[in-house]
Protein backbone atom coordinates (compact mmCIF):
# COMPACT_ATOMS: atom_id res chain seq x y z
CA UNK A 1 0.00 0.00 0.00
CA UNK A 2 1.35 3.30 -0.83
CA UNK A 3 0.84 5.83 2.09
CA UNK A 4 2.40 9.03 1.21
CA UNK A 5 4.16 10.51 4.14
CA UNK A 6 4.12 14.15 2.33
CA UNK A 7 5.24 15.62 6.00
CA UNK A 8 8.09 14.13 6.53
CA UNK A 9 9.22 14.89 2.61
CA UNK A 10 8.59 18.42 3.52
CA UNK A 11 9.89 18.73 6.71
CA UNK A 12 11.61 22.40 6.17
CA UNK A 13 9.15 23.73 4.95
CA UNK A 14 6.23 22.33 7.17
CA UNK A 15 7.96 23.41 10.29
CA UNK A 16 8.44 26.44 9.07
CA UNK A 17 4.40 26.80 8.91
CA UNK A 18 3.82 25.68 11.61
CA UNK A 19 6.33 27.66 13.73
CA UNK A 20 4.68 30.74 12.18
CA UNK A 21 1.45 29.73 13.07
CA UNK A 22 0.08 31.37 10.45
CA UNK A 23 -2.83 28.85 11.37
CA UNK A 24 -4.87 29.26 14.43
CA UNK A 25 -4.91 25.62 14.70
CA UNK A 26 -1.85 23.02 13.66
CA UNK A 27 -3.84 20.73 12.77
CA UNK A 28 -4.80 22.75 9.63
CA UNK A 29 -1.67 22.03 8.38
CA UNK A 30 -1.14 18.11 8.58
CA UNK A 31 -5.03 18.07 7.03
CA UNK A 32 -3.67 19.93 3.73
CA UNK A 33 -3.40 18.11 0.61
CA UNK A 34 -0.85 19.21 -1.54
CA UNK A 35 -1.90 20.49 -5.53
CA UNK A 36 1.44 19.56 -6.87
CA UNK A 37 4.04 17.13 -6.22
CA UNK A 38 5.71 17.38 -3.10
CA UNK A 39 9.65 18.48 -4.71
CA UNK A 40 8.09 20.59 -6.85
CA UNK A 41 6.60 22.42 -3.75
CA UNK A 42 9.83 21.99 -2.02
CA UNK A 43 11.51 23.70 -5.06
CA UNK A 44 9.47 26.61 -5.29
CA UNK A 45 9.90 27.10 -1.55
CA UNK A 46 13.61 27.16 -1.77
CA UNK A 47 13.82 29.57 -4.34
CA UNK A 48 10.66 32.07 -3.60
CA UNK A 49 11.46 31.80 0.88
CA UNK A 50 14.04 34.49 0.55
CA UNK A 51 12.83 37.07 -2.03
CA UNK A 52 11.63 40.37 -0.92
CA UNK A 53 7.93 40.00 0.14
CA UNK A 54 7.75 36.59 0.37
CA UNK A 55 4.57 35.20 2.20
CA UNK A 56 3.98 32.01 3.57
CA UNK A 57 0.51 31.79 4.62
CA UNK A 58 0.10 32.74 0.57
CA UNK A 59 2.89 30.48 -0.12
CA UNK A 60 0.81 27.76 1.36
CA UNK A 61 -2.68 28.62 -0.08
CA UNK A 62 -1.30 28.74 -3.54
CA UNK A 63 0.22 25.29 -3.37
CA UNK A 64 -2.32 23.25 -0.99
CA UNK A 65 -6.04 22.31 -0.68
CA UNK A 66 -8.18 22.18 2.86
CA UNK A 67 -10.94 20.38 3.17
CA UNK A 68 -13.70 21.94 4.93
CA UNK A 69 -14.77 19.93 8.30
CA UNK A 70 -18.02 18.18 8.45
CA UNK A 71 -20.48 21.45 9.56
CA UNK A 72 -23.10 19.57 12.44
CA UNK A 73 -25.23 22.56 11.42
CA UNK A 74 -28.26 21.29 10.28
CA UNK A 75 -31.33 23.41 10.01
CA UNK A 76 -31.54 27.12 11.33
CA UNK A 77 -34.86 25.39 13.45
CA UNK A 78 -33.76 23.73 16.49
CA UNK A 79 -34.83 19.71 16.06
CA UNK A 80 -35.53 17.95 18.74
CA UNK A 81 -32.32 16.03 20.21
CA UNK A 82 -32.89 12.87 18.76
CA UNK A 83 -33.92 13.83 15.25
CA UNK A 84 -30.99 16.29 15.33
CA UNK A 85 -28.64 13.06 16.16
CA UNK A 86 -30.44 10.92 13.20
CA UNK A 87 -29.84 13.57 10.67
CA UNK A 88 -25.90 14.03 11.93
CA UNK A 89 -25.35 10.46 11.43
CA UNK A 90 -25.20 11.47 7.35
CA UNK A 91 -23.73 14.97 8.19
CA UNK A 92 -20.99 12.94 9.71
CA UNK A 93 -19.95 10.26 6.97
CA UNK A 94 -17.68 10.48 4.58
CA UNK A 95 -15.43 8.40 2.16
CA UNK A 96 -11.65 7.97 1.23
CA UNK A 97 -11.53 5.85 -1.57
CA UNK A 98 -7.93 6.85 -2.51
CA UNK A 99 -4.50 8.64 -0.60
CA UNK A 100 -5.16 12.28 -0.35
CA UNK A 101 -2.61 14.42 1.14
CA UNK A 102 -1.94 12.42 4.79
CA UNK A 103 -5.23 11.04 4.96
CA UNK A 104 -5.21 7.61 4.21
CA UNK A 105 -7.61 5.53 2.10
CA UNK A 106 -10.15 3.29 3.66
CA UNK A 107 -12.91 1.19 1.64
CA UNK A 108 -15.70 2.06 2.99
CA UNK A 109 -17.41 5.09 4.17
CA UNK A 110 -16.97 6.18 8.03
CA UNK A 111 -18.36 8.57 10.31
CA UNK A 112 -16.04 11.23 11.97
CA UNK A 113 -16.38 13.02 15.05
CA UNK A 114 -17.15 16.01 14.13
CA UNK A 115 -15.29 19.42 14.40
CA UNK A 116 -11.91 19.86 13.85
CA UNK A 117 -11.73 15.87 13.33
CA UNK A 118 -12.73 14.93 10.16
CA UNK A 119 -10.91 11.61 9.80
CA UNK A 120 -11.49 7.90 10.89
CA UNK A 121 -11.07 7.56 14.57
CA UNK A 122 -10.23 4.22 16.48
CA UNK A 123 -11.82 4.23 19.99
CA UNK A 124 -14.46 6.86 18.83
CA UNK A 125 -15.85 4.23 16.67
CA UNK A 126 -17.12 2.16 18.98
CA UNK A 127 -19.10 4.51 20.76
CA UNK A 128 -20.44 5.62 17.25
CA UNK A 129 -21.70 2.18 16.94
CA UNK A 130 -23.44 2.83 20.16
CA UNK A 131 -25.59 5.09 18.44
CA UNK A 132 -25.51 3.28 15.33
CA UNK A 133 -27.08 0.07 16.69
CA UNK A 134 -30.05 1.76 18.30
CA UNK A 135 -30.49 3.46 14.69
CA UNK A 136 -30.32 0.07 13.06
CA UNK A 137 -27.67 1.28 10.15
CA UNK A 138 -26.26 -1.94 10.51
CA UNK A 139 -24.42 -1.72 7.00
CA UNK A 140 -22.34 1.54 8.77
CA UNK A 141 -21.46 -0.70 11.57
CA UNK A 142 -20.19 -3.74 9.21
CA UNK A 143 -18.51 -0.68 7.13
CA UNK A 144 -16.52 0.27 10.71
CA UNK A 145 -15.37 -3.14 11.41
CA UNK A 146 -14.08 -3.39 7.63
CA UNK A 147 -12.29 -0.28 8.00
CA UNK A 148 -10.85 -1.58 11.02
CA UNK A 149 -9.74 -4.67 9.36
CA UNK A 150 -8.39 -3.31 6.62
CA UNK A 151 -5.76 -1.14 8.87
CA UNK A 152 -5.11 -3.64 10.93
CA UNK A 153 -4.47 -6.08 8.03
CA UNK A 154 -1.73 -3.46 6.37
CA UNK A 155 -0.07 -1.90 9.17
CA UNK A 156 -0.75 -4.41 11.66
CA UNK A 157 -2.87 -2.35 14.16
CA UNK A 158 -5.55 0.40 13.59
CA UNK A 159 -4.02 3.75 13.53
CA UNK A 160 -5.08 6.47 16.25
CA UNK A 161 -6.57 7.81 13.04
CA UNK A 162 -6.74 7.45 9.63
CA UNK A 163 -3.54 10.06 8.85
CA UNK A 164 -0.14 8.97 8.27
CA UNK A 165 1.47 10.81 10.47
CA UNK A 166 -0.98 8.32 13.31
CA UNK A 167 1.09 5.47 11.99
CA UNK A 168 3.56 5.22 15.08
CA UNK A 169 0.66 4.61 17.64
CA UNK A 170 -3.10 2.92 17.78
CA UNK A 171 -6.04 3.72 20.63
CA UNK A 172 -7.25 1.94 23.26
CA UNK A 173 -7.69 -1.45 21.20
CA UNK A 174 -11.92 -1.71 21.05
CA UNK A 175 -12.05 -4.00 17.67
CA UNK A 176 -12.88 -6.83 19.92
CA UNK A 177 -15.93 -5.09 21.24
CA UNK A 178 -16.48 -3.48 18.08
CA UNK A 179 -17.44 -7.49 17.17
CA UNK A 180 -19.53 -8.29 19.96
CA UNK A 181 -21.24 -5.30 19.15
CA UNK A 182 -21.59 -6.09 15.45
CA UNK A 183 -22.27 -9.74 16.39
CA UNK A 184 -25.58 -9.09 18.96
CA UNK A 185 -26.38 -6.05 16.37
CA UNK A 186 -26.56 -9.23 13.09
CA UNK A 187 -27.46 -11.65 15.26
CA UNK A 188 -24.35 -13.47 13.74
CA UNK A 189 -22.00 -15.38 15.90
CA UNK A 190 -19.86 -15.71 12.24
CA UNK A 191 -18.77 -12.47 12.98
CA UNK A 192 -15.90 -14.15 15.07
CA UNK A 193 -14.54 -16.22 12.59
CA UNK A 194 -14.68 -14.02 10.29
CA UNK A 195 -12.11 -11.75 12.00
CA UNK A 196 -10.11 -13.92 13.81
CA UNK A 197 -7.52 -13.45 11.85
CA UNK A 198 -7.15 -9.66 12.01
CA UNK A 199 -7.89 -9.98 15.69
CA UNK A 200 -4.94 -12.16 16.53
CA UNK A 201 -3.17 -10.18 14.05
CA UNK A 202 -3.97 -6.77 16.30
CA UNK A 203 -3.21 -8.83 19.78
CA UNK A 204 0.16 -9.47 18.26
CA UNK A 205 1.14 -6.01 17.81
CA UNK A 206 0.21 -5.42 21.53
CA UNK A 207 2.65 -8.32 22.51
CA UNK A 208 5.62 -7.15 20.57
CA UNK A 209 8.55 -7.83 22.36
CA UNK A 210 7.12 -9.90 24.72
CA UNK A 211 9.69 -13.03 24.46
CA UNK A 212 12.76 -10.42 24.45
CA UNK A 213 11.40 -9.22 27.88
CA UNK A 214 14.04 -9.34 31.01
CA UNK A 215 12.55 -8.90 34.40
CA UNK A 216 12.46 -4.79 35.17
CA UNK A 217 12.44 -3.89 31.59
CA UNK A 218 10.06 -2.59 28.57
CA UNK A 219 10.02 -3.38 24.82
CA UNK A 220 7.20 -1.19 23.13
CA UNK A 221 3.94 -1.76 24.33
CA UNK A 222 5.05 -4.79 27.10
CA UNK A 223 6.58 -4.70 29.96
CA UNK A 224 7.96 -7.38 32.52
CA UNK A 225 7.43 -6.28 36.25
CA UNK A 226 10.16 -7.44 38.75
CA UNK A 227 8.10 -10.56 39.45
CA UNK A 228 8.35 -11.73 36.43
CA UNK A 229 4.92 -10.84 34.97
CA UNK A 230 3.98 -9.62 31.77
CA UNK A 231 1.63 -5.96 31.39
CA UNK A 232 1.06 -3.98 28.55
CA UNK A 233 0.98 0.06 28.11
CA UNK A 234 0.71 2.83 25.73
CA UNK A 235 3.54 3.40 23.38
CA UNK A 236 4.52 5.63 19.97
CA UNK A 237 7.57 4.54 18.12
CA UNK A 238 8.52 8.19 17.44
CA UNK A 239 9.62 10.26 19.88
CA UNK A 240 9.11 13.83 17.86
CA UNK A 241 7.05 16.35 18.12
CA UNK A 242 3.41 15.86 16.77
CA UNK A 243 2.89 17.42 13.83
CA UNK A 244 -1.10 18.42 14.81
CA UNK A 245 0.69 19.94 17.73
CA UNK A 246 3.88 21.21 16.20
CA UNK A 247 4.96 23.95 17.97
CA UNK A 248 2.85 23.31 21.52
CA UNK A 249 5.20 20.45 21.60
CA UNK A 250 8.82 22.18 20.62
CA UNK A 251 7.91 25.21 23.44
CA UNK A 252 6.66 22.34 26.40
CA UNK A 253 9.83 20.30 25.63
CA UNK A 254 11.99 23.51 26.49
CA UNK A 255 11.30 23.24 30.29
CA UNK A 256 12.06 19.47 30.65
CA UNK A 257 14.82 17.38 30.90
CA UNK A 258 13.18 14.11 29.81
CA UNK A 259 15.06 13.04 26.80
CA UNK A 260 11.95 10.71 26.10
CA UNK A 261 9.67 13.62 26.77
CA UNK A 262 8.03 13.79 22.77
CA UNK A 263 7.32 10.09 22.82
CA UNK A 264 5.92 10.59 26.39
CA UNK A 265 3.54 12.80 25.32
CA UNK A 266 2.50 10.84 21.78
CA UNK A 267 1.55 7.60 23.99
CA UNK A 268 -0.81 9.86 26.03
CA UNK A 269 -2.20 10.51 22.87
CA UNK A 270 -2.39 6.79 22.21
CA UNK A 271 -4.21 6.29 25.44
CA UNK A 272 -7.09 8.68 24.20
CA UNK A 273 -6.33 10.95 27.45
CA UNK A 274 -4.64 13.92 25.86
CA UNK A 275 -4.09 14.86 28.24
CA UNK A 276 -4.67 14.13 32.37
CA UNK A 277 -2.59 14.56 35.47
CA UNK A 278 -3.04 10.66 35.55
CA UNK A 279 0.00 10.53 33.65
CA UNK A 280 2.26 13.28 35.58
CA UNK A 281 4.77 12.63 37.91
CA UNK A 282 6.43 15.14 40.42
CA UNK A 283 5.36 18.47 39.84
CA UNK A 284 2.31 17.57 38.03
CA UNK A 285 2.51 19.59 34.76
CA UNK A 286 3.09 18.18 31.37
CA UNK A 287 6.82 18.03 31.74
CA UNK A 288 6.30 15.60 34.13
CA UNK A 289 4.95 13.30 31.85
CA UNK A 290 6.17 9.56 32.26
CA UNK A 291 3.00 7.62 30.96
CA UNK A 292 5.93 5.29 29.23
CA UNK A 293 6.62 4.31 33.06
CA UNK A 294 3.25 2.98 33.68
CA UNK A 295 1.10 -0.50 32.51
CA UNK A 296 -2.42 0.84 32.53
CA UNK A 297 -6.08 -0.61 34.20
CA UNK A 298 -7.73 0.54 30.84
CA UNK A 299 -5.39 -0.97 28.69
CA UNK A 300 -4.77 -4.19 30.27
CA UNK A 301 -8.74 -5.02 30.94
CA UNK A 302 -9.38 -4.32 26.82
CA UNK A 303 -6.45 -6.84 26.00
CA UNK A 304 -8.26 -9.19 28.47
CA UNK A 305 -11.01 -8.72 26.26
CA UNK A 306 -9.32 -9.15 22.98
CA UNK A 307 -7.62 -12.60 24.27
CA UNK A 308 -11.14 -13.62 25.78
CA UNK A 309 -12.73 -13.23 22.82
CA UNK A 310 -9.90 -15.07 20.81
CA UNK A 311 -10.44 -17.87 23.22
CA UNK A 312 -13.98 -17.60 22.16
CA UNK A 313 -13.75 -17.53 18.20
CA UNK A 314 -11.05 -20.26 18.14
CA UNK A 315 -14.24 -22.63 19.96
CA UNK A 316 -16.19 -21.55 17.44
CA UNK A 317 -14.24 -22.51 14.53
CA UNK A 318 -13.13 -25.87 16.63
CA UNK A 319 -9.33 -24.95 16.88
CA UNK A 320 -9.17 -26.27 20.38
CA UNK A 321 -5.38 -25.34 20.77
CA UNK A 322 -5.71 -21.79 20.42
CA UNK A 323 -9.10 -21.73 22.44
CA UNK A 324 -6.98 -23.20 25.10
CA UNK A 325 -3.82 -20.96 24.65
CA UNK A 326 -5.80 -17.99 24.82
CA UNK A 327 -8.32 -19.04 27.99
CA UNK A 328 -4.86 -19.29 29.80
CA UNK A 329 -3.66 -15.95 29.13
CA UNK A 330 -6.84 -14.60 29.64
CA UNK A 331 -7.39 -16.13 33.28
CA UNK A 332 -3.89 -15.39 33.57
CA UNK A 333 -4.48 -11.59 32.91
CA UNK A 334 -7.62 -11.54 34.97
CA UNK A 335 -4.99 -12.48 37.67
CA UNK A 336 -2.45 -9.57 36.70
CA UNK A 337 -5.58 -6.98 37.03
CA UNK A 338 -5.98 -7.62 40.47
CA UNK A 339 -2.81 -8.22 41.68
CA UNK A 340 -1.53 -5.25 40.18
CA UNK A 341 -3.91 -2.63 39.71
CA UNK A 342 -6.38 -2.88 42.69
CA UNK A 343 -5.59 -0.28 45.82
CA UNK A 344 -7.19 -1.44 48.49
CA UNK A 345 -7.43 1.55 50.21
CA UNK A 346 -8.46 3.68 47.63
CA UNK A 347 -11.10 1.16 46.85
CA UNK A 348 -10.76 1.62 43.45
CA UNK A 349 -7.95 0.29 40.86
CA UNK A 350 -5.04 2.43 39.36
CA UNK A 351 -2.17 1.93 37.10
CA UNK A 352 0.71 0.59 38.31
CA UNK A 353 4.19 2.11 37.70
CA UNK A 354 6.52 -0.37 37.11
CA UNK A 355 9.98 1.26 37.74
CA UNK A 356 8.48 2.47 41.48
CA UNK A 357 6.98 -0.74 41.58
CA UNK A 358 3.64 0.44 42.94
CA UNK A 359 0.49 2.40 42.29
CA UNK A 360 0.26 5.65 41.02
CA UNK A 361 -1.59 7.94 43.47
CA UNK A 362 -4.09 9.61 40.79
CA UNK A 363 -7.45 8.66 41.26
CA UNK A 364 -9.16 8.51 37.76
CA UNK A 365 -12.36 6.97 36.36
CA UNK A 366 -10.48 4.16 34.29
CA UNK A 367 -11.43 2.32 37.49
CA UNK A 368 -14.85 1.41 35.38
CA UNK A 369 -13.11 -1.17 32.92
CA UNK A 370 -13.27 -4.12 35.47
CA UNK A 371 -16.76 -3.58 36.03
CA UNK A 372 -17.74 -2.95 32.88
CA UNK A 373 -15.57 -5.67 31.78
CA UNK A 374 -17.06 -8.59 34.67
CA UNK A 375 -13.51 -8.71 36.42
CA UNK A 376 -14.11 -7.14 39.82
CA UNK A 377 -15.28 -8.72 42.44
CA UNK A 378 -18.88 -8.37 44.05
CA UNK A 379 -17.09 -6.62 47.16
CA UNK A 380 -14.54 -4.84 44.56
CA UNK A 381 -17.68 -3.62 43.10
CA UNK A 382 -19.38 -2.48 46.39
CA UNK A 383 -16.12 -0.73 46.99
CA UNK A 384 -15.84 1.45 43.56
CA UNK A 385 -19.81 2.31 43.79
CA UNK A 386 -19.27 3.93 47.21
CA UNK A 387 -15.90 5.73 46.08
CA UNK A 388 -17.44 7.10 42.28
CA UNK A 389 -20.79 8.33 44.77
CA UNK A 390 -18.00 9.98 46.59
CA UNK A 391 -15.48 11.26 44.60
CA UNK A 392 -16.57 11.12 40.57
CA UNK A 393 -20.46 11.69 40.52
CA UNK A 394 -21.16 14.91 39.77
CA UNK A 395 -24.95 17.30 38.18
CA UNK A 396 -23.27 16.61 35.09
CA UNK A 397 -22.03 13.07 34.76
CA UNK A 398 -18.98 11.36 35.84
CA UNK A 399 -15.72 13.30 36.27
CA UNK A 400 -12.58 11.40 34.94
CA UNK A 401 -10.19 12.43 38.18
CA UNK A 402 -10.31 14.30 40.80
CA UNK A 403 -7.89 16.68 40.13
CA UNK A 404 -8.05 19.95 38.46
CA UNK A 405 -5.00 21.16 36.48
CA UNK A 406 -6.60 23.00 32.88
CA UNK A 407 -6.36 19.60 31.04
CA UNK A 408 -9.42 18.45 29.52
CA UNK A 409 -8.68 14.89 30.85
CA UNK A 410 -9.01 15.90 34.55
CA UNK A 411 -11.77 17.02 36.80
CA UNK A 412 -13.86 18.75 36.32
CA UNK A 413 -14.71 17.48 32.77
CA UNK A 414 -17.30 14.49 31.58
CA UNK A 415 -16.41 12.98 28.42
CA UNK A 416 -19.24 10.35 27.02
CA UNK A 417 -17.64 6.77 26.87
CA UNK A 418 -16.97 6.63 30.77
CA UNK A 419 -20.97 7.44 31.24
CA UNK A 420 -21.70 4.41 29.24
CA UNK A 421 -18.59 2.19 31.06
CA UNK A 422 -20.32 3.67 34.48
CA UNK A 423 -23.88 2.77 33.42
CA UNK A 424 -23.15 -0.77 31.98
CA UNK A 425 -20.61 -1.81 35.15
CA UNK A 426 -22.64 -0.82 37.79
CA UNK A 427 -26.14 -2.10 36.31
CA UNK A 428 -24.12 -5.64 35.93
CA UNK A 429 -23.04 -5.83 39.33
CA UNK A 430 -26.53 -4.76 40.45
CA UNK A 431 -26.12 -1.29 41.17
CA UNK A 432 -29.26 0.34 39.45
CA UNK A 433 -29.98 2.99 41.30
CA UNK A 434 -26.26 4.66 40.75
CA UNK A 435 -26.42 3.57 37.19
CA UNK A 436 -29.74 5.14 36.54
CA UNK A 437 -28.23 8.30 38.35
CA UNK A 438 -25.11 8.63 36.47
CA UNK A 439 -27.24 7.74 33.00
CA UNK A 440 -29.46 10.84 34.27
CA UNK A 441 -27.01 13.09 35.28
CA UNK A 442 -24.88 13.34 32.54
CA UNK A 443 -28.07 12.83 29.74
CA UNK A 444 -29.64 16.49 31.41
CA UNK A 445 -26.37 17.90 30.90
CA UNK A 446 -26.30 17.23 27.23
CA UNK A 447 -29.60 18.02 26.79
CA UNK A 448 -29.12 21.60 28.63
CA UNK A 449 -25.88 22.27 26.18
CA UNK A 450 -28.17 21.65 23.39
CA UNK A 451 -31.05 23.15 24.49
CA UNK A 452 -28.97 26.42 25.07
CA UNK A 453 -26.07 25.97 21.74
CA UNK A 454 -27.93 23.79 19.76
CA UNK A 455 -24.37 21.66 19.70
CA UNK A 456 -23.49 18.19 21.10
CA UNK A 457 -20.32 18.70 22.68
CA UNK A 458 -17.10 16.72 22.75
CA UNK A 459 -16.99 16.62 26.04
CA UNK A 460 -19.24 18.68 29.42
CA UNK A 461 -18.46 20.57 32.78
CA UNK A 462 -20.00 17.66 35.32
CA UNK A 463 -19.46 20.19 38.35
CA UNK A 464 -20.97 23.30 36.56
CA UNK A 465 -23.73 22.50 34.71
CA UNK A 466 -24.37 26.18 33.72
CA UNK A 467 -20.72 26.51 31.58
CA UNK A 468 -19.57 24.19 28.69
CA UNK A 469 -16.57 22.37 29.12
CA UNK A 470 -12.80 23.24 28.46
CA UNK A 471 -8.70 22.67 29.10
CA UNK A 472 -6.60 21.44 26.70
CA UNK A 473 -4.66 22.30 23.53
CA UNK A 474 -7.92 23.26 21.54
CA UNK A 475 -11.61 24.33 22.33
CA UNK A 476 -14.71 22.02 22.98
CA UNK A 477 -15.44 20.68 19.42
CA UNK A 478 -19.04 20.22 18.23
CA UNK A 479 -20.89 17.38 16.45
CA UNK A 480 -19.72 15.05 18.23
CA UNK A 481 -19.49 10.93 17.56
CA UNK A 482 -19.33 9.39 20.71
CA UNK A 483 -21.62 11.58 22.73
CA UNK A 484 -24.32 11.19 20.14
CA UNK A 485 -24.15 7.67 20.17
CA UNK A 486 -24.03 7.23 23.77
CA UNK A 487 -26.88 9.17 24.73
CA UNK A 488 -28.59 7.83 22.26
CA UNK A 489 -27.98 4.44 23.39
CA UNK A 490 -28.42 5.41 27.24
CA UNK A 491 -31.67 6.93 26.68
CA UNK A 492 -33.21 3.75 25.06
CA UNK A 493 -31.92 1.44 27.78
Amino acid sequence: MNTPLYITEMQILFEDIQKAQIFSDQKTMTDAEPLFSISEINQKYEKAKNQPYFNLKNFVLNNFHFPQHSSPSIEKQRLPIKTHIEKLWDVLTLSAPENKGTLLQLPKSYIVPGGRFNEFFYWDSYFIMLGLQTAKKHDMMKNIVENCSYLIQHFGFVPNASRTHFLSRSQPPYFSLMLDLLAESTNNQKVYSLYFNTLEKEYHFWMDGETALTNSTAIKRVIKTSQGDILNRYYDSENTPRPESYLVDLIDSKSTKNPNFYRNIRSACESGWDFSSRWFGKGNTIQSIEILNLAEIDLNCLIWHMENTLSKAAALQNIPDKEEYYKRKAEYRKKLINLYFWDEEAKIYKDYHFLQQKLTSSEHIATLYPLFLGLASPEQAKAIAETITKKFLYPGGLVTTTKQTGQQWDFPNAWAPYQWLGYIGFKKYGFTHLAEEIKNNWCKNVERVYNNTGKLMEKYNALDIKTVAGGGEYPNQDGFGWTNGVYIQLKLN
